[in-house]
């Protein structure tokens, strides 16, 4: 019981969602040896480092390419999202490439740089967290805001957040941050379903037996393996648990996790 109000507590409501914005999707042909997929990290960066530092050591004795692949919500409630995004930004890891999906809390981020509304959605959501990891506090008048916003957000920040694709496709998996709508090609799926859709929604419906969803967005109690569907997002801010998934090349999957 006390779990099940933690995440009622720190689940965003499914109403009131800004529109996406118009996202790149990734379809490649192929695979590397292996992929590690990371759920969401909210603004916690030791977590993310030191689940770097795991996956590193983990993938040491693997020849071949290795992938990192990053489920969205990089951003809000954590304490250091500035330092995050910093970090996406760096080279990644020696034999490593790193790919960085979008989340809903970066659409959301993007809606309040545009329109630093005072009222808006966002800040309730964990926006205040983010806004003080860049030395921002709280101001009213929205011209002002949007001078500080432009002067203390890095554009090298706002870039990363716009371009991150929505969507990554490879044979037998399919990487989104929120899931995926029933019944439409992979190619049609909306940013808006892709970012914010939710398991209880569409996993009943949306299993294919082409390939198997890994997502986030979500908060469990532990990584969930589901026919068709994997979901990875532990709650990092709040529990405090860091979690990823390693997918090798025979469609093992082991699961990894920090704390």
């Amino acid at each position: 019981m006390m779990v099940k109000r933690l995440l009622d507590r720190i689940l965003p409501p499914r109403s009131g969602a800004p529109a996406s914005r118009s996202r790149p999707k990734l379809f490649l042909d192929h695979r590397p040896e292996l992929i590690y997929a990371i759920g969401d990290v909210h603004g916690c960066h030791p977590l993310l480092l030191k689940m770097e530092r795991s996956i590193i050591r983990d993938g040491a004795t693997v020849a071949g390419e290795k992938w990192i692949v990053l489920l969205g919500d990089y951003i809000d409630r954590g304490p250091a999202s500035a330092a995050v995004l910093d970090h996406l930004l760096s080279h990644a890891p020696d034999g490593f490439r790193r790919i960085c999906l979008a989340g809903n809390h970066e659409d959301l981020m993007l809606s309040y740089l545009d329109d630093p509304d005072p009222g808006h959605f966002w800040l309730g959501l964990g926006g205040r967290d983010t806004l003080r990891s860049y030395g921002i506090g709280d101001m009213t008048e929205r011209r002002s805001m949007k001078a500080r916003l432009e002067h203390q957000v890095p554009s090298q920040h706002v870039d990363f957040l716009r371009t991150a694709p929505s969507l990554l496709s490879v044979p037998g998996y399919t990487f989104v941050h929120g899931g995926i709508r029933p019944g439409i090609p992979l190619a049609q799926q909306v940013d808006q379903d892709l970012l914010w859709l939710r398991p209880d929604l569409d996993s009943a419906r949306a299993a294919r037996a082409d390939f198997v969803t890994v997502h986030g967005h979500t908060p469990i109690r532990n990584v969930e393996l589901n026919a068709g569907r994997i979901n990875i997002d532990t709650g990092a801010y709040a529990t405090g648990i860091l979690s990823c998934v390693r997918i090798d090349r025979d469609n093992t999957v082991t699961k990894l996790s920090v704390s």
